[in-house]
């Protein structure tokens, strides 16, 4: 019979998990899980835990929801995968003509693969060959935000610059121009989020002024800079970014990735700015959180300049085995399908002023030194002096200390560093999230 310690012991013989030093699991076990149903997933020995981070930011709707199941359990009995050149199949034409209604205006073009880092490198190489079909080779460099996150294939980890991922493989990095970021945790006292992120495009300004001729893209995280410790912008930053990209010709890259399928407030973060990247990149809820797949949007103009007699070489040369599977496009057609027939994006307003006040009582947190949140992301910010924002050692992980204490207790929370935060499934009630909260907020007890 399968138990938590028997099924630990074998993991721990044969697999190497992500983001993980696996030496940390000789006393602190792998948990294996059984089932899961909503928001609460069940181990082998019967102990549940609420999925406060959406398993890590993909699950939606909760686990095992009967409209993606039965979408799922339909698909299987017709088509599980085909090669997608030179073939195709509805459900992946469906899915794309849905993305293109609901994406901004001007976006007419999917491109799909299989997961986001995928997706942040097709969007980069089609920027770059853009150019080069155009007759602007000296085009070839990319301009990113200082502590931002894009995925860790190699093309996705240079425009990253999260130094805890980056660094150990910068000499195998191209080089791509930083900016400093818009972030508003760094404001002045009685600064606004819309003055702080205006002045600091400034730094954008200067450097698209620089640099417009030699470079492809700007590409940015709309709003929250997920995996940088959940910091947050205003959306003027991308309104002013639009204009800017417009006026000296770069294209702007959107990675919606962690940010889009109504995290941020509205079903993806550009709307919030009015604006329409040249690409945007889609993955993680694309599927609900069931399946792999990403998608690039972008416009009629970019796939324009590919479409062309097959001697000039000009085609866009970029392949996954598993493009556009159809198992996973069938899964996102029905996620897409919950937004539209339950109103997710007004139920989420209401569920974001939920988790705002059960959040409250961080805000005077001797240990805390900012609670932000943007739509359905809620972020807590552990330091060791709230008033000069000093920081603890990142040696003393006291965020593994909160989630060791917040598994104790039956929660899923897996800090960023000393950030704590809340990114739970939409479907997630006011009583679990003040269970959330609670077990947060001891956790912190605990750690500090």
């Amino acid at each position: 019979m399968n138990t938590n310690h028997s099924l630990a012991q074998r993991d721990f013989s044969v697999l190497w998990h992500p983001c993980t030093q696996m030496q940390d699991h000789e006393t602190f076990p792998i948990i294996p899980i059984k089932k899961a149903q909503g928001v609460w997933l069940e181990d082998y020995d019967g102990q549940r835990y609420l999925d406060a981070i959406s398993s890590w930011w993909v699950n939606l709707f909760g686990h095992a929801n009967t409209h993606i199941n039965a979408a799922l359990k339909d698909q299987l009995d017709n088509l599980e995968q085909v090669i997608f050149a030179g073939f195709s199949h509805e459900p992946a034409i469906k899915l794309a003509e849905k993305l293109i209604e609901v994406t901004p205006d001007g976006l007419s073009r999917c491109f799909y693969a299989d997961n986001g880092s995928a997706a942040v490198e097709v969007a980069l190489k089609m920027s770059f060959h853009y150019w080069r079909n155009k007759g602007r080779a000296a085009k070839t460099k990319f301009i990113t935000l200082e502590n931002s996150y894009h995925g860790e294939t190699l093309g996705a980890l240079a425009v990253g610059n999260v130094p805890l991922y980056k660094e150990t493989y910068a000499p195998l990095l191209m080089n791509v121009i930083s900016v400093p970021s818009p972030d508003c945790y760094y404001r002045e006292a009685g600064e606004s989020w819309v003055d702080y992120s205006t002045r600091r495009f400034a730094l954008m300004e200067q450097t698209l002024q620089q640099h417009a001729d030699t470079v492809c893209a700007v590409i940015i995280e709309p709003l929250v800079q997920c995996a940088g410790n959940m910091r947050m912008y205003d959306a003027v930053y991308l309104t002013l970014l639009r204009e800017a990209c417009d006026k000296y010709q770069v294209h702007l890259i959107a990675d919606e990735i962690a940010v889009g399928f109504g995290r941020t407030g509205t079903l993806f973060a550009c709307e919030q700015a009015s604006i329409t990247p040249d690409f945007m990149c889609l993955s993680k809820g694309l599927t609900g959180g069931y399946l792999p797949l990403s998608a690039v949007l972008t416009t009629d103009e970019v796939y324009q300049a590919f479409y062309d007699d097959y001697v000039k070489l000009n085609a866009f040369l970029h392949s996954h085995s598993y493009t556009g599977n159809a198992l996973a496009c069938r899964a996102g057609l029905a996620t897409l399908e919950i937004f539209q027939q339950q109103g997710i994006i007004e139920k989420n307003c209401q569920l974001a002023k939920t988790m705002a006040k059960v959040a409250t009582r961080f805000h005077d947190h001797p240990q805390v030194a900012e609670v932000r949140q943007t739509g359905m992301i809620l972020a807590i910010e552990l330091v060791k002096n709230k008033h000069t924002k000093e920081p603890y050692p990142w040696q003393e992980r006291r965020g593994l200390k909160v989630y060791q204490y917040a598994l104790s207790k039956g929660v899923l929370l897996r800090p960023l560093g000393n950030v704590i935060y809340f990114m739970p499934p939409y479907i997630i009630t006011e009583e679990e999230l003040l269970l959330l909260a609670e077990v947060a907020w001891q956790g912190i007890q605990h750690a500090v």
